[in-house]
């Protein structure tokens, strides 16, 4: 009696299933991963906030004198509202003549004169300045002719910056790296050199971030897709 063929295994099905949970795999990753990456981020600068307030506290007046457990955001709050009162404190008569007084102290130090001096117009210009900065990105040739990178719109440029170069009108823009956006380089650009975009500054430092894999979508797109949910919307709200 001959024998019955054996049946191949569903080689196609098996390798179906193993790409159907591997594309879920990933899918779960991009949510799962930003969203671990971000706690993780905020967890450990609150604990490093903490680690280093809470210990200049007075016992007395230190909340993990009376709890007996270590609770996250306890530095962070001691600071928040240590530096509020400083705040309020300094508008007035008697506070802007302390900081004068510890100004005057310091402009008598010299190697701490240049670094206090230097830390205060930089916080000063970053606290004080217009809307307009740093909410505009723009396209730049760098670093030669041809190749283009995405840049931050700071401030105009005058002075020293014009007369020297011979420019009409200069725009200072701060350049990122990738992926880490908080370093780069300030290049004073001619402004006519400056091609504005039409995104965001958070989808243009997205982009930064992901070497170039999320790209912002175009204002065509944009319209699109808003198109959609509010067709969605409407459905949704029929039913």
């Amino acid at each position: 009696m001959a024998e019955k063929p054996k049946k191949k295994p569903p080689v196609k099905k098996q390798s179906h299933i193993i790409a159907s949970i591997r594309n879920n795999f990933i899918t779960g990753l991009a949510v799962v991963l930003p969203v671990a990456v971000t706690i993780w981020a905020v967890w450990s600068f609150v604990g490093f906030v903490d680690a280093r307030v809470l210990p200049f506290l007075p016992a007395k007046y230190n909340p993990l004198t009376y709890i007996d457990m270590n609770v996250r955001g306890l530095g962070v709050i001691v600071f928040l509202v240590f530096t509020t009162i400083i705040g309020s404190l300094t508008k007035g008569l008697f506070g802007r003549s302390l900081v004068r007084a510890g100004e005057g102290f310091v402009d008598r130090m010299p190697v701490v004169r240049s670094l206090y001096n230097g830390l205060k117009q930089i916080i000063e210009t970053v606290v004080s300045q217009s809307s307009n900065s740093f909410e505009r990105a723009c396209l730049v040739e760098y670093p030669r002719k041809g190749i283009w990178a995405v840049a931050f719109i700071s401030t105009s440029s005058s002075g020293e910056l014009l007369t020297k170069t011979g420019q009409e009108k200069m725009t200072s823009v701060f350049l990122p790296t990738t992926p880490n956006p908080t370093s780069g380089f300030l290049l004073f650009v001619p402004t006519k050199d400056v091609i504005e975009l039409d995104m965001s500054v958070e989808e243009a430092a997205k982009l930064v971030i992901s070497a170039g894999l999320v790209m912002p979508p175009t204002k065509a797109e944009k319209a699109i897709n808003m198109a959609k949910e509010v067709r969605v919307k409407k459905v949704i709200s029929n039913k």
